[in-house]
C-alpha cells in the first residue's frame, strides 16, 4: 500500500518544512508546486514567464496548470510508493482532480496546519531567500539575517513575502482555499494540527497524526 498526504495551511504555516520531515520519516517524495513553479520562473520556461505576474502579485495559479503539473509528477517512478504534497489543492477543482487521479483505489490523508494570521505576517516578514544557493531561511527572533548560512550569499525579501503581499496571500486563501476544510472535514482521514507551536513540536504532532492514520508504517 502507498501513503498518499496533502498537507493543507496558509502561507507561512510550515508546510514546507513540516512535509520535508514527514516525506523523509517515510521514505516517499515531498512535491512542493510551489518549489515548482519557482524553478520555472527561474529557467524561464513558457509555465515560469506565465506564473511570475500571479505569484508576485499574491494570487494563485490557475487550476489547469496547477493540475497538470502534479499530474505529471505524480507520474514518475518515484511517486509510486506514495508522496507528500505541499501546496496543492489549494481550490476545490484541485481537490476533485485530485480524487480523480487517485481514481479511490489509495487513501487520501490530509492535515491542516492551523496558524492565526498576526503570525503568519510576522513570519513571512522576516523569511528571507537567499539569491545565491535559493535556501529559503525562515522567521528568526530579531532582525533577519543579510547573510546564508549555507553559501554566504546574500538574503533578500521575496516579493511575495511583503507584508502587504502577504496580507493579500492571505486573502486569497481564506476565499479560494478555506473551503477545503468543508471538503476534507468529514473524512475520517482528516485532522487539524496546532501550526503556531514550535517547529519540533508541529513536527511531533503532524507525525503522530499520519502514524495514527497511515496505511503503511513509517521507514526506519
Amino acid at each position: 500500500m502507498q501513503l498518499n498526504l496533502v498537507l493543507l495551511g496558509p502561507p507561512g504555516a510550515g508546510k514546507g518544512t513540516q512535509a520535508g520531515g514527514l516525506a523523509a520519516a517515510w521514505d516517499i517524495p515531498h512535491i512542493s508546486t510551489g518549489d515548482m513553479l519557482r524553478e520555472a520562473v527561474r529557467a524561464g520556461t513558457e509555465l515560469g514567464r506565465m506564473a511570475q505576474t500571479v505569484i508576485d502579485a499574491g494570487r494563485l495559479v490557475n487550476d489547469e496548470i496547477m493540475i497538470g503539473i502534479v499530474r505529471e509528477r505524480m507520474a514518475q517512478p518515484d511517486a509510486m510508493s506514495g508522496f507528500v504534497l505541499d501546496g496543492f489543492p489549494r481550490t476545490l477543482p484541485q481537490a476533485e482532480a485530485l480524487d480523480m487521479l487517485l481514481d479511490g483505489c489509495h487513501t487520501l490523508v490530509v492535515v491542516d496546519l492551523a496558524v492565526p494570521d498576526a503570525e503568519l505576517i510576522r513570519r513571512l516578514s522576516k523569511r528571507r531567500l537567499c539569491t545565491g544557493c535559493g535556501l529559503i531561511l525562515g522567521a528568526t527572533k530579531g532582525d533577519p539575517p543579510t547573510t546564508c548560512r549555507e553559501c554566504g550569499g546574500v538574503l533578500c525579501q521575496r516579493i511575495d513575502d511583503r507584508e502587504e503581499v502577504v496580507r493579500e496571500r492571505l486573502h486569497v486563501y481564506r476565499r479560494s482555499t478555506q473551503p477545503l476544510l468543508d471538503y476534507y472535514g468529514d473524512r475520517s482521514t482528516f485532522r487539524a494540527v496546532d501550526g503556531a507551536q514550535s517547529p519540533d513540536s508541529v513536527a511531533a504532532a503532524a507525525a503522530d497524526v499520519v502514524e495514527a492514520l497511515a496505511p503503511v508504517r513509517r521507514s526506519a
